[in-house]
């Protein structure tokens, strides 16, 4: 029995071993397998990348090369935002010069950086500058055809940022909409318009159009007030009221002194107008208003009349009869 419980054991531990060993030749055929399909797969990748789209000159430009060459750009671009914003912040706040100046030197760091990534990024990825002018040859055709006035932006771009007719935080009006200068871009300038609204202006608008500026040089305005009073009116009345309103305003400026002026006989009124200058041009429509409400108040108390225009209309008695070629008769007659 014990020779036969032997044999046994025996059998059973040399088939474990069989099985062990059949198992670890298994997985490491499994493994074998695995890592060569992970090579292949990457070496697939690696051959994907390196496939040449085209060439400039002896340069073979690779997917590879393009996909660093985004990257770079990319980068640049990030990298010249950060810096101007920086620059603005703690070298340009700190010293005393116009918000416009300020302006226009962050814009031209953050230009000036990203042209040198963007020649900085051909050179790394190894072509060279003088084999794109065929390149840009053509590219200038499609813009002579094109894109005219996406060249007409960029060019009316720089020459805002360096002539400086318009400035941020300016008060303008182009295009009959009013508002201040928000921000001044290369290809366009956004504008808040005294309703809070954002509106994007080509920058070619600017040079080529009439632009009214209120902040540029003298920040002083003038302001005319027109007001048409009755022919029964007294004369020296009215202009005295007139001068009177605008010197108790205490937005009107003193010198220059306000004056009226009798500016034309009207069909129903005579047509006076109201000048006067003030000092801040971004109020100008509240101060416009509050002149205005104070006119009426003063012409209530003083029973002077802002006539509505009238008209007179005199009927003939002796008007024809429609078709009839007759002359009317009246009634009375």
């Amino acid at each position: 029995m014990k020779s036969k419980l032997l044999n046994l054991n025996l059998k059973n531990i040399i088939m474990a071993q069989a099985d062990s060993t059949a198992n670890s030749t298994f997985s490491e055929d499994v493994m074998e397998s695995v890592e060569l399909s992970i090579g292949e797969q990457l070496q697939n990748f690696w051959e994907f990348l390196g496939t040449t789209l085209f060439s400039v000159k002896t340069t073979e430009i690779t997917i590879a090369s393009l996909l660093v060459f985004l990257a770079l750009i990319v980068f640049f671009i990030i990298l010249a935002k950060l810096i101007s914003r920086l620059l603005y912040r703690k070298v340009l706040k700190n010293i005393k010069m116009d918000e416009g100046i300020r302006y226009t030197l962050q814009r031209m760091t953050n230009y000036v950086i990203m042209i040198l990534g963007f020649f900085f990024s051909f050179q790394f990825i190894g072509i060279d500058l003088s084999g794109l002018a065929v390149i840009f040859g053509l590219l200038s055709v499609g813009i002579g055809f094109g894109l005219q006035n996406l060249t007409s932006n960029f060019i009316s771009g720089i020459i805002l940022l360096f002539e400086r007719p318009i400035s941020v935080g300016d008060r303008i009006v182009v295009n009959d909409i009013e508002g201040d200068v928000k921000e001044i871009n290369i290809r366009s300038t956004t504008i808040t318009s005294l309703n809070n609204i954002s509106i994007i202006v080509p920058n070619a608008d600017f040079i080529s159009g009439s632009v009214v500026n209120y902040s540029y040089g003298d920040q002083r305005i003038r302001l005319e007030i027109n007001v048409g009073v009755s022919y029964d009116s007294d004369l020296d009345l009215v202009l005295e009221t007139l001068k009177k309103v605008a010197v108790e305003n205490k937005d009107v400026l003193e010198d220059p002194e306000p004056k009226v002026f009798f500016k034309d006989f009207g069909d129903s009124s005579w047509d006076m107008v109201l000048r006067c200058w003030i000092p801040d041009p971004y109020r100008h429509p509240s101060i416009k208003s509050d002149l205005r409400c104070q006119i009426v108040r003063e012409f209530r108390k003083h029973n002077i009349e802002i006539p509505f225009p009238q008209r007179d209309v005199h009927f003939r008695s002796n008007l024809l009869l429609a078709g009839s070629g007759k002359p009317e008769v009246n009634a009375g007659n």
